[in-house]
C-alpha cells in the first residue's frame, strides 16, 4: 500500500503534457512575441509554432482553412472573429498598442516628422518611400494609402513608393531600396542598420491594439491560456515596451 501511495503520489504530481501551440500573428506583433518564446518554452515545457502576416493575409488564410491554436492580430479583426464563433467568446486579449513611426537609414540625415507640413515636405523631398502594400490588407499600409491623400501627395509619392506585401518594410531602407520607412513602430526598431526618427504626428497617427483570441475548438487551451498569462505578465509588458509597444488602454 505504501508503494502504491509512492506511486500515485508521483503521478499526480507529473507536469501536464506538453503542447505544440500554433500562432499565427500579425507582423507588428513579431518582434515583441519572438524574443519570449525560449523563455516560455523553458518555463513551460510547450513549444510554438509560428506563421505571420497582415491583417488581411491573417483573415484570409483563416478563411482558406487555417486552423491555429490562438490568434494574435488587430482588435477589430479578433472582435470580427470572435462574433463570428471563430474565436472562443470571452478569450479576446489585448496584448499591447503601437503607433506609426518614420525610419532612415543609420548615418542618414534625420528628416523633421515633427508637423504635418515638414511630415509632408520630407515625403516629397525622400527619393523613395517604402511601406506595406496597401493591396496585401496590411494595417500601416492602408493607414499610410490615407495619409497620402489627405496630405494630397498621393500622385507624386506613388512613383516613388516601395511597396512591401509584408514583414518588416523597413529592411528595404536598410537594403538602400529606399531611404525613408513610414511603419508601425514595433516593426521599425528591430531592424538593423535603421533608426526611428519619429512618429507621425498626432494629427496623422494610428495607434493599433493587437489582440490574442483563442480560437474555437482548440485541443491546447490551457496551454494558450498559459502563453497569453505570460505575454500579459511582467516579462511580456517589457518585451513589449524595449519593442515600441505600449500597455493597451
Amino acid at each position: 500500500m505504501r508503494n502504491l501511495c509512492i506511486a500515485l503520489l508521483g503521478f499526480f504530481s507529473l507536469p501536464a503534457v506538453a503542447a505544440e501551440i500554433s500562432v499565427l500573428c500579425a507582423g507588428a506583433a513579431r518582434g515583441s512575441v519572438l524574443p519570449l518564446i525560449e523563455t516560455f518554452v523553458r518555463e513551460n515545457g510547450h513549444t510554438l509554432k509560428f506563421d505571420y502576416g497582415t491583417a488581411g493575409q491573417i483573415q484570409e488564410k483563416l478563411k482558406a482553412g487555417a486552423r491555429p491554436d490562438v490568434v494574435i492580430v488587430t482588435t477589430q479583426v479578433v472582435d470580427a472573429l470572435e462574433k463570428a464563433g471563430t474565436v472562443a467568446k470571452g478569450t479576446v486579449t489585448p496584448l499591447a498598442r503601437t503607433g506609426m513611426g518614420v525610419g532612415v537609414a543609420d548615418g542618414a540625415p534625420a528628416p523633421d516628422v515633427s508637423s504635418v507640413e515638414a511630415f509632408r515636405k520630407a515625403l516629397l523631398a525622400a527619393r523613395a518611400v517604402a511601406y506595406i502594400d496597401p493591396a496585401a490588407g496590411g494595417t500601416s499600409g492602408k493607414h499610410f494609402a490615407g495619409v497620402l491623400e489627405k496630405l494630397g501627395i498621393a500622385e507624386q509619392v506613388r512613383p516613388k513608393a516601395v511597396l512591401v506585401p509584408g514583414g518588416y518594410a523597413a529592411e528595404r531602407v536598410a537594403k538602400g531600396e529606399a531611404d525613408l520607412v513610414v511603419h508601425q513602430i514595433s516593426e521599425i526598431l528591430p531592424v538593423k542598420g535603421v533608426k526611428m526618427v519619429g512618429q507621425l504626428p498626432a494629427e496623422l497617427q494610428l495607434w493599433t491594439t493587437y489582440t490574442a483570441g483563442v480560437m474555437a475548438g482548440t485541443k491546447n487551451e490551457e496551454a494558450v491560456r498559459a502563453l497569453l498569462r505570460y505575454l500579459t505578465g511582467p516579462a511580456g509588458r517589457k518585451a513589449f515596451a524595449d519593442r515600441g509597444m505600449e500597455a493597451p488602454n
